[in-house]
C-alpha cells in the first residue's frame, strides 16, 4: 500500500512508541507527536477592561497557555490546511 506522506503525518523519527494525551476539544486520545499543539498568550482579565487599564498605565500579565489538538479538530479551527498532492510532496528549496 503506498504511503500518502513521507513521516507517516507524525514527527517521531526511530523513536518506539510514544505517550497519548487528549485533544483539548474532543477529548480524542492522540500520540504527543502527532497531536498539533498551539500556544497563546491568555491574560485573566477582561479584554475591555485590560485596554483601559492600559491606558491609565497598568501592567497586565499575560501567560502562556498550550492547547493540543487532534488532527480533525486542527483542521476544523484552521490550525492547519489540507494540502494537495503536489504541495505535500513538494520540499522548500534551501538557498544558501
Amino acid at each position: 500500500m503506498p504511503k500518502k506522506r513521507t513521516n507517516r503525518g507524525r514527527r517521531k523519527g526511530s523513536k518506539g512508541s510514544v505517550r497519548m494525551i487528549q485533544c483539548d476539544n474532543c477529548g480524542r486520545l492522540v500520540p504527543e507527536d502527532k497531536a498539533v499543539c498551539v500556544t497563546r498568550m491568555q491574560s485573566p482579565v477582561d479584554p475591555q477592561l485590560a485596554r483601559e487599564l492600559e491606558k491609565k498605565g497598568a501592567i497586565i500579565m499575560r501567560y502562556p497557555v498550550t492547547k493540543c489538538y487532534c488532527i480533525n479538530c486542527a483542521i476544523h479551527y484552521g490550525l492547519i490546511k489540507i494540502r494537495s498532492r503536489e504541495e505535500r510532496k513538494s520540499r522548500p528549496t534551501i538557498e544558501i
